[in-house]
This record gives C-alpha cells, sequence and structure tokens, in this order.
C-alpha cells in the first residue's frame, strides 16, 4: 500500500489538477509517479520540466532508455524498471539490450560505456574513476554528453527515491527477471 497516495482528478485541487490534465492528454492517462508527484505540484511541474530539457541534450531516446534501466536495476526501482522496459522498447531498445542495460553492460561498445558509467556514477556516488570517463570519450562521447550523463543519473535517481519512499503502485507491466 502506497505512503503516499497518488492524487486522482477528482481529488485535486486547481494546480494539481491542471497538471494532471495535461500529463493525461499528453500520455492518454496519468501514470501513478506523477499522480504521486503530484501532492506537491512544485515537483511534479520541476520533475516534467526537467525530462523535457534533458531531452534536449545529445544523448538518444536508446541512451536514455539504457542509463534509466542501469540505474533503476542498480537502486532495485521495481516501478521504473517497468516503466522503462515499456519505454525502452518505445525508443527502439530490444528485450536482450534491456536486460544488458540492467546488468551494467551492451552489446555495443559505446553504448557498453555509456552505461558503465552510468553505473559507477550511482556506485560511487558520483565519482567515476578517471579510466572510465576517459574510455567513454574515447567512444566518442563529447563533455556536454558526459554532463547530461550525470544529470540523467541524478534524475533517475530522484524517480527511483520517490518510488521507494512512497510504494508508488506499479501501473505498468512488470519487468521481465534478469534470469528470463
Amino acid at each position: 500500500m502506497p505512503t503516499i497516495n497518488p492524487v486522482t482528478l477528482v481529488s485535486s485541487n486547481p494546480e494539481q489538477k491542471k497538471l494532471l490534465e495535461g500529463l493525461k492528454a499528453k500520455m492518454g492517462r496519468v501514470p501513478n509517479i506523477y499522480a504521486t508527484m503530484a501532492q506537491s505540484p512544485a515537483t511534479l511541474e520541476a520533475v516534467l520540466n526537467f525530462n523535457a530539457g534533458l531531452k534536449k541534450g545529445s544523448l538518444s531516446p536508446q541512451e536514455i532508455e539504457a542509463i534509466a534501466l542501469a540505474v533503476g536495476e542498480k537502486n532495485s526501482c521495481h516501478y521504473c524498471l517497468a516503466a522503462h522496459t515499456v519505454m525502452g522498447k518505445m525508443a527502439g531498445l530490444s528485450l536482450e539490450e534491456m536486460l544488458d542495460a540492467r546488468q551494467g553492460k551492451a552489446r555495443d561498445e559505446k553504448l557498453d560505456r555509456l552505461v558503465k558509467l552510468a553505473v559507477e556514477i550511482v556506485s560511487t556516488q558520483g565519482r567515476p574513476q578517471s579510466e572510465t570517463i576517459e574510455a567513454f570519450r574515447k567512444a566518442g562521447y563529447s563533455d556536454a554528453a558526459l554532463v547530461e550523463v550525470v544529470a540523467w543519473v541524478s534524475f533517475n535517481i530522484l524517480t527511483n527515491y520517490i518510488n521507494h519512499v512512497a510504494d508508488t503502485e506499479v501501473d505498468f507491466p512488470l519487468a521481465p527477471s534478469l534470469g528470463a
């Protein structure tokens, strides 16, 4: 049972309702994580703006979803793993690529460097080894991409932690187990 109740369109105040209606119009529904964040309209608005801003960066949708899956696995966030498995498929990742990302690796060398960096950022509390950063750069990534990886890792930690604290009910198909 959630420790933070999601806000519904019926129970929302005008500020919450505006945000939730915008999400429903854009997505066709309001995922539970956003309904939960709507308890603080300032938080929900900030998260939506942060996400939209980061999507204007240099990383591809596949790279963004690989980061989300790697971070979600590292933080054992069942909600985010479920959601990003759906979004990863929509971004063009295969099931194998998504399972690999969750294990902190990729078959594609460039994507492998990105996923390894993301996992190491989480594991070291933001202090990856210089060798990991250098391998990321040698794979063809820029300093802008490096900053964006840190931002996406931070964004995903935020959503992971909100789900942990709130015990958000998963409203996406469950992610397959890594043994699958």
